[in-house]
């Protein structure tokens, strides 16, 4: 499932391509999506195809196509503070975007049936924390995820007020992904090859909503020789956060604040909109002819089509070379919270700590 939008060179190209195309609506879902690079996700030698929208599968490794999760994570409607629970976490690339909304006060869950991707999705947010800037940012929600089948999580679990299955549901399954939402919440998943978002309303209540039609591998179910009973899958605990973590997150936020305050102009650059091909349209002209009917010489109405891609093309090309300036060198980043933290009278110790340990 994907090929909805233009193929990028990076992935700031995928995601105006995908504004574009009105799959990415939203200020705050458009701001992850710039933060976390989707070719950060792939194996090396697999690249080149990143910021195109398709689907990429490698043994037990698989991302779905960019158009299917931003439309996931628009349906997901989230807020800082909310519970998030991912049925098929798969490489962590979506646990990760979420997270950076939800904030420090969420909760992050994510369940993959191989143990292999869980290993290959700890590595990549491992990355993520220690060398992406857009890490300093924002604040975040660390993923935690188990090895396990969705399908068998245990009866006691939590509820969630978001959750999402990036596997096809069966009608059959409907109910027990139903029954982990809290009631107020939001469930997306596929069910029949659409994308379905449901909202609990009351205890025994919810409304649906089709968001697009998809393509999913079922959900696996294990088959068992024997009649014993499966173990429950049991998700990770919810603990509150120690003294130490909620001072961090507390003087990171006061310094990034400071930082932002102290550094007015540096507000989140725009992309200047890159010039698209343009698509070729054709103009229609009526044209009258004659033919002999008989004795008689009737007018037949006809259309012609002229071209009209080259004309117009060779006006953009004679209006550049009025319009074009030279292209300014862009300026490097710059980390702010890591200068500002770098710069204060405090033991190297505590400002490692303060940095999460982080490398660059």
């Amino acid at each position: 499932m994907g090929g909805a939008v233009s193929a990028g060179e990076d992935n700031d190209d995928l995601i105006d391509n995908l504004k574009e195309a009105q799959y990415i609506r939203t200020s705050t879902v458009e701001q992850v999506f710039r933060a976390i690079d989707r070719g950060d996700y792939y194996l090396e030698g697999y690249r080149d195809n990143a910021y195109k929208d398709l689907a990429w599968k490698h043994g037990n490794i698989h991302l779905s196509a960019p158009c299917i999760y931003s439309e996931v994570m628009e349906a997901l409607n989230l807020q800082q503070g909310l519970s998030f629970l991912n049925l098929g976490s798969g490489t962590g690339y979506l646990s990760t975007m979420v997270g950076l909304i939800i904030g420090p006060f969420g909760i992050n869950h994510g369940v993959e049936l191989h143990k292999d991707v869980v290993e290959y999705a700890t590595e990549r947010l491992e990355d993520f924390i220690k060398n992406s800037d857009s890490f300093d940012k924002f604040e975040f929600c660390e993923p935690h995820f188990v090895v396990g089948n969705c399908l068998e999580i245990s009866s006691d679990c939590q509820q969630y007020d978001r959750i999402y299955c990036g596997a096809g549901v069966q009608k059959d399954h409907e109910n027990y992904m139903k029954v982990m939402l809290n009631v107020g919440g939001i469930l997306v998943m596929p069910i029949e090859d659409q994308l379905t978002q449901i909202t609990r309303t009351g205890q025994s209540s919810w409304e649906s909503k089709n968001i697009l039609a998809v393509s999913f591998a079922p959900l696996v179910q294990q088959s068992r020789s024997d009649c014993s009973k499966p173990e429950g899958v049991v998700l990770p605990p919810v603990t509150a956060r120690s003294l130490q973590d909620l001072a961090r997150i507390y003087i990171r936020r006061t310094l990034r604040c400071l930082a932002d305050e102290e550094s007015p102009a540096r507000g989140p650059t725009h992309r200047v909109a890159q010039k698209r091909k343009r698509r070729r349209c054709r103009r229609h002209h009526r044209v009258s002819t004659y033919v002999f009917m008989g004795n008689q010489l009737i007018p037949q109405a006809m259309e012609s089509e002229e071209d009209e891609s080259k004309e117009d093309e060779s006006k953009d090309e004679e209006q550049e070379k009025y319009s074009v300036e030279p292209s300014k060198p862009e300026e490097p980043q710059v980390n702010l919270l890591r200068d500002k933290i770098l710069s204060l009278p405090l033991p190297e110790a505590l400002k490692t700590f303060l940095l999460y340990y982080r490398e660059k």
